[in-house]
């Protein structure tokens, strides 16, 4: 039975029940003192010791209740972290567990099912987890990797003070998957697969609805085409609609860090691998990712010895952290993207010929730009409408002209240059209209300007003079013309389109570009 006694403030009140609750031969299990009540938590009923209360002086009323205010917050408390999925641990000052929610207590009972399994609540944390904790080596709070009933989490320690003294601390533990998650979060927001990805055209809708087909096919994709055609949306579109939607997408791109770097990115790293490394270690983007996918953008700048060790990853998905004598196995599909051809790489033995075949199973060929003109207007009113959004203002009208020239440009590259070249325009845009449209230096050497001068027709006239050819009606007929013979010769010299480019001194993209544009191939 647990009542609550109203009564008046006075000195010696709380003791005069007492002694009423002794005459009665009831025994108190507990008791909570406010301002104006006293509440009685008793083992057994008694109408007589209800009489008795009410007699005492100062004693407004009586009445019975469900739980002591104290045993409703602790309930409720516990309600709430039930709710909470990560593991909850409340710990006092010798690491011994006071409380723990639904989450821990279930991980604890997965981990020691086939053990003589001990109540968590009244462990020590040395019984539970394997590392000793840095909360009483500092008043903060701090975050260290721990392994909890045999499952590796991040734990957040925030100490509990007591008159500036440590005397505890509430330890919530985060699993890496879900550390994944928001990671992968972070890095976009975009959703919705295939949707996202803009065009109509007949090669690109082919390749989209091969990746559709390849989302169900928990194997290796790899993702081809030029720089800026969109190869991570297609990556994220696939795995968008795979069995992994709900597990991280997380993305990396090998050209953009160091071998050493990428290494540690990838597969993370022990507690004191190298001068600099965080004392508890870092988990990898393969540890992070398990269950989802990873994507390894500009797979052919990996280095040899990289190459090599995803290599032997890829054979059972076990690796060991950079420093680390532990072993681990994850769950992660592989997509992988590269502007290059893989092929000619393996010819010349830059890339791996095993590692082609294991990232190879799954291949997509996204199309260059300038191979789906039809889809240049949607893309360009899509991009003009998203630009004046971000600008705050009207969508500016794009004129007849201006609409020419961006479907006749080649767009070296690609979707990524026609949305930043838009951009542009949109900012600088003026009464509602795109005034002009500055291309980069490149699209002179690609495409002519729509009105050609008088200055072009004597340049066009001296090519020929030389060439001995006065056929050429345009600047654009002699350029290309002029253009194709210098790659017919050197390319006899240069028999590779890195090595063409290099002389050149232009990116391997273009060199790419002009041999399929004059019909001519390198080795």
């Amino acid at each position: 039975m647990r009542l609550a006694v109203e009564s008046e403030d006075r000195v010696g009140i709380t003791q005069e029940i007492l002694s009423k609750v002794a005459e009665a031969g009831v025994n108190l299990t507990a008791m909570e003192v406010t301002q104006f009540y006293n509440y009685l938590h008793l083992e057994t009923e008694s109408q007589h010791l209800l009489a008795q209360l009410l007699s005492i002086s100062g004693v407004k009323q009586v009445k019975s209740i469900e739980l002591l205010p104290g045993e409703r917050l602790a309930k409720q408390l516990q309600a709430m972290l039930a709710k909470i999925p990560e593991p909850i641990l409340d710990i006092d000052r010798n690491g011994r567990i006071l409380i723990a929610n639904q989450s821990a207590e279930d991980a604890w009972l997965r981990y020691s099912a086939n053990q003589d399994r001990e109540p968590l609540i009244g462990l020590t944390l040395s019984k539970c987890i394997e590392q000793k904790l840095r909360v009483f080596l500092t008043d903060q709070s701090v975050t260290q990797e721990i392994t909890f009933s045999g499952q590796q989490y991040f734990c957040d320690i925030t100490p509990v003070k007591v008159e500036d003294k440590v005397q505890g601390a509430v330890l919530v533990l985060r699993a890496l998957t879900d550390v994944g998650r928001h990671l992968a979060a972070t890095q976009t927001s975009d959703r919705g697969g295939f949707d996202n990805i803009i065009g109509k055209s007949a090669n690109l809708l082919q390749t989209l609805e091969q990746g559709r087909k390849f989302a169900n096919l928990d194997l290796p994709v790899l993702i081809q085409g030029e720089t800026g055609t969109g190869k991570e949306l297609l990556a994220r579109a696939i795995h968008d609609n795979s069995s992994r939607a709900r597990k991280p997408f997380l993305a990396i791109n090998c050209a953009s860090l160091a071998e050493h770097l990428l290494e540690s990115e990838l597969f993370g790293y022990a507690a004191g691998a190298f001068t600099g490394a965080r004392s508890g270690g870092k988990p990898g983007l393969f540890e992070l990712a398990d269950g989802g996918t990873i994507f390894l953008d500009e797979i052919a700048e990996m280095s040899i010895y990289l190459q090599a060790k995803l290599l032997r990853f890829l054979e059972d998905f076990r690796f060991r952290r950079v420093g680390g004598v532990k072993e681990k196995q994850v769950n992660v599909r592989i997509i992988s993207a590269t502007h290059e051809t893989l092929l000619n790489m393996v010819g010349e033995k830059t890339f791996r010929e095993d590692l082609f075949y294991r990232l190879n199973v799954l291949s997509l060929q996204l199309p260059a730009l300038r191979e789906r003109k039809d889809d240049i207007p949607l893309l360009m009113h899509h991009f003009v409408k998203n630009a004046a959004t971000q600008f705050r203002q009207e969508t500016p009208v794009i004129p007849a002209k201006i609409q020419r020239k961006i479907v006749n440009y080649a767009w070296p590259g690609n979707v990524r240059q026609l949305q930043n070249t838009l951009f542009r325009a949109v900012a600088l845009a003026e009464s509602g209209n795109l005034v002009s449209l500055e291309l980069d230096q490149e699209s002179a050497k690609v495409q002519a300007c729509d009105d050609a001068g008088t200055e072009q027709s004597v340049i066009v006239e001296q090519f020929a003079q030389q060439s001995g050819d006065i056929s050429h009606a345009t600047l654009s007929e002699a350029h290309h013309d002029f253009e194709k013979e210098i790659f017919q010769r050197l390319l006899p010299l240069y028999p590779s389109t890195r090595k063409l480019a290099k002389r050149l001194g232009v990116s391997h993209n273009t060199v790419a570009l002009k041999l399929r544009q004059y019909g001519l191939s390198a080795r």
